[in-house]
């Protein structure tokens, strides 16, 4: 019996990938003169706001690519506008602190072709404490503090679709329904794909109300439920196709594997930070979603086509 060979896999659009890298390194930062940097009067009594949404995203997005405090950040983009020859005014840093709890992050897609194949995963990052070493080393002060990010992205574009953050004692079943709601009620999903940690009523049923396929490992030990739901006809399904395949052709025939997909963006994330600088929990949700849109963004530029070979 011959030994089992690992799947090789090459780039097909490698020209146009290494393109699209090199480009997420580019400086060149472009201000549209057409663009809502001070918003219209609203009509209501009391201040007008002097500062759009579009214009604080823009300043907080700077502020996550380059790893700025919020002074540092005015001046920054005060430098930029002077460059351009711009007389817009710029935000100070109490008004991006204070706009950025109630910032709503414009997030940017170009959307499948096809049925929406969500993948679908959570991961922590740290928002309060010292770091690994010298809590190894002389102790810790105070207890780390984290947040949990919640993502599901598109299989075919690997931009992230939907995103919710939470405190580090939420669970991961509990938020995928939250995740689905995020996607518009017109647009098709084709298959939810998350791992064992969904094996829930909840989820299946959620997934199901969707008219989607649910691609989640059942857990171990785990019995067919009472078929009172579409969801549970589903996972019941899987339950009886892992036990007649066993688990790892049932990961191969399921397509599981494409879960993978949703890790590397986890880890994306983290590069562009491994912990959080802002020290309210609302203005951290608005940094987590501003560092998905620069994500977005990056991935928009291009992504690699890889197909097996041998």
């Amino acid at each position: 019996m011959s030994s089992w060979a690992p799947t090789k896999y090459k780039t097909r659009n490698w020209p146009s990938y290494n393109a699209a890298l090199k480009q997420r390194g580019s400086l060149s930062i472009w201000f549209d003169p057409e663009m809502t940097w001070t918003p219209p009067p609203t009509g209501k009594r009391g201040r007008q706001q002097e500062f759009s949404d579009a214009a604080i995203q823009t300043c907080l997005t700077l502020k996550v690519l380059f790893g700025l405090p919020l002074r540092q950040t005015t001046g920054f983009v005060e430098s930029l506008l002077r460059l351009v020859g711009l007389d817009w005014a710029v935000p100070d840093f109490s008004t991006l602190c204070r706009r950025q709890k109630t910032l709503n992050v414009s997030l940017s897609y170009r959307g499948a072709t096809g049925p929406l194949n969500l993948l679908i995963d959570s991961t922590g990052i740290k928002s309060e404490g010292e770091g690994e070493w010298n809590a190894r080393k002389q102790g810790c002060p105070k207890r780390r503090i984290w947040r949990k990010i919640h993502i599901g992205i598109d299989e075919e574009t690997l931009e992230v679709r939907a995103v919710e953050v939470t405190t580090s004692n939420v669970g991961d079943a509990p938020m995928l329904p939250e995740l689905l709601n995020q996607i518009p009620p017109d647009q098709n999903i084709g298959s939810v794909t998350a791992d064992g940690a969904y094996d829930t009523r909840k989820c299946h049923d959620a997934i199901a109300a969707r008219n989607a396929h649910a691609v989640i490992p059942p857990r171990k030990n785990a019995k067919p439920w009472k078929p009172t739901s579409a969801g549970a006809v589903t996972r019941n399904e899987a339950v009886r196709a892992s036990r007649y395949l066993g688990k790892a052709l049932w990961r191969r025939w399921s397509g599981y594997h494409r879960r993978s997909r949703v890790e590397t963006k986890v880890n994306c994330i983290k590069l562009l930070g491994q912990s959080l600088m802002s020290r309210d929990f609302d203005r951290q949700v608005a940094e987590i979603q501003v560092r998905i849109a620069v994500l977005n963004r990056y991935t928009a530029l291009g992504i690699p086509v890889t197909e097996a070979v041998g």
